[in-house]
């Protein structure tokens, strides 16, 4: 029987234990908290992975270590270092395959449609925490991939959508979004994220490489709409925030600060081109309305 550790406890992490447990696989899942999906097969275990020794010893013996865990976004420059290596270092002692979420804010902004072969271009302090964390294991001599997702959407979802657009507009409220209202942006499900991640673990080919979530490609006016629609809410009202708005909340709270740097550029769509994980892991976008449904 197959052994997997995932360092994580949020919806991803959740949902890929899950799917390895339902095909008969044990887990077990690291967190500072001990959380984690009730199954037989799921052990769940509290513990810090930045501490090495200890994390190598919970993963002794796994074949593949996942990892979905990023420490509080204002703080990546400083501790996502930290946690990257000493989760590299783990996959070192152990010999376990490694699997890593990533996201897009290694690329920097650029124009798409994005392919994972992208070169890594990000010069602000959050996109080459990324990047380094990546390129670090890339040229470890490890058997590592990455999966980027885009934006979270979904039951479970943590992102801008989730945390101030679906709320309000399913309460019929005014939603203050740090996003243009009207240019098409690639949104990652959890079920199609945590999909990818077990994909891309059992495919030999997939190692050595990045891989992006199938992704929707919709402004999030429409994606507002079409929530709405569904949990018959009254059509949607948004309205964009300015870059004054993001610093003035930055004052009392660093994470309003921190969008600036991974804001688009005006104008400009982020489009995700997923064709590759399509045709050779296999996996596919959700309909929208799908997802949508989920999270009514």
């Amino acid at each position: 029987m197959k052994s997997h550790v995932i360092v994580g406890r949020g919806a991803t992490a959740s949902k890929t234990a899950l799917l390895l447990a339902e095909d008969g696989e044990r887990v077990r899942m690291i967190s500072r908290t001990g959380g984690g999906p009730d199954h037989p097969l799921v052990e769940r275990v509290a513990a810090d992975a930045t501490d090495t020794d200890r994390l190598t010893e919970l993963a002794e013996g796994a074949d593949t270590l996942f990892t979905t865990a990023v420490p509080p976004y204002h703080t990546w420059p400083e501790l996502l270092p930290i946690l990257s290596a000493s989760l590299l270092t783990a996959v070192r002692r152990t010999g376990a395959a490694y699997v890593m979420l990533g996201n897009i804010y290694g690329y920097g902004p650029v124009d798409g449609p994005i392919t994972p072969h992208f070169p890594l271009m990000a010069t602000g302090p959050k996109g080459r925490a990324r990047a380094r964390a990546w390129e670090e294991a890339a040229a470890s001599g490890v058997k590592v991939t990455e999966v980027r997702a885009a934006q979270f959407y979904g039951a479970g979802a943590f992102s801008v959508f989730s945390l101030l657009v679906q709320r309000p507009v399913l309460e019929g409220r005014l939603a203050l979004v740090p996003q243009e209202l009207d240019v098409p942006h690639s949104y990652s499900a959890i079920d199609d994220t945590a999909r990818t991640l077990v994909a891309a673990s059992r495919e030999e080919q997939a190692y050595g490489r990045a891989w992006h979530v199938p992704t929707a490609t919709l402004s999030v006016r429409e994606l507002a709409r079409r929530l709405a629609d569904l949990a018959g809410a009254p059509a949607p009202r948004l309205e964009q925030m300015t870059e004054r708005d993001l610093t003035l909340l930055g004052i009392t709270d660093p994470l309003w600060g921190e969008m600036h740097e991974v804001l688009t550029k005006p104008g400009h769509p982020l489009v995700l081109d997923y064709s590759e994980t399509e045709k050779i892991l296999g996996v596919g976008a959700t309909p929208v309305d799908e997802v949508l449904r989920q999270l009514i």
